[in-house]
């Protein structure tokens, strides 16, 4: 397992939780707007030691009570699984963040009770994913993804990043896509140079009220506007 990185405390990253968060290297999209970037184009060479951050994790049971794995892409670590039995093992929730493309790992943690809540980026409508992630998408991929979430029994979220090229006409398709959802997250692109999707408050409102309707629920991350 290949960490390129650790947050040592997170109030924000796992809901409900005080967490840690570990970033693994190496992606198999390249989305203009990554604030990761470094973990995708390489450059890897501040490689933590998995069984460093283990003896990391055991020190701080009692004040930690999540770990979140995220990326880059989580699931291209061959060594994944192995590593959340051994921080299983050591009591944590575990929250894994993922795009959705590697669906047979995805249903391999969630069958073995390795994770407690998993995070998809839902990057865009279906006929935009290859524009957006600038790279070839397996769509059967995503959308087995999104059924193995839904159907999953553990607490999911679905997040979409308003990045320029995409309008509310997408965020309402990709809603629709993901109907009944228990939540959908709207987060703002931090590499962008305009609020949301370049809408006003007002408008990022009225399409947060459009979403309602159609899924169970949606919150806003990093967007300021009055409802």
């Amino acid at each position: 397992m290949r960490i390129a990185g650790l947050q040592k405390n997170s109030f924000v990253d796992y809901p409900g939780k005080m967490c840690a968060v570990l970033f693994t290297p190496g992606c198999n999209m390249d989305c203009f707007y990554c604030h990761n970037r470094a973990l995708v184009e390489g450059g890897h060479e501040n490689i933590t030691d998995a069984d460093e951050v283990l003896s990391f994790l055991e020190k701080r049971k009692g004040f930690l009570e999540g770990v979140v794995v995220s990326g880059g892409e989580p699931t291209l670590q061959k060594g994944l699984l192995p590593f959340l039995k051994d921080v299983k093992r050591l009591g944590y929730s575990i929250k894994l963040d993922t795009n959705g493309t590697n669906p047979d790992v995805v249903e391999n943690v969630l069958h073995k009770g390795l994770i407690d809540y998993i995070a998809m980026d839902f990057k865009a409508p279906y006929e935009k994913y290859n524009e957006i992630c600038r790279t070839e998408v397996d769509i059967g991929n995503v959308m087995r993804s999104v059924d193995l979430l839904i159907n999953s029994g553990i607490d999911y979220e679905f997040r979409t990043t308003l990045a320029p090229g995409l309008d509310s006409k997408d965020i309402v398709e990709i809603a629709e896509e993901i109907s009944g959802a228990r939540l959908y997250v709207l987060q703002k692109c931090r590499n962008g140079s305009t609020e949301g999707i370049g809408y006003s408050a007002e408008s990022v409102a009225y399409l947060v009220g459009r979403i309602n309707r159609i899924v169970k629920r949606v919150e806003t991350r990093g967007i300021t506007f009055c409802a």
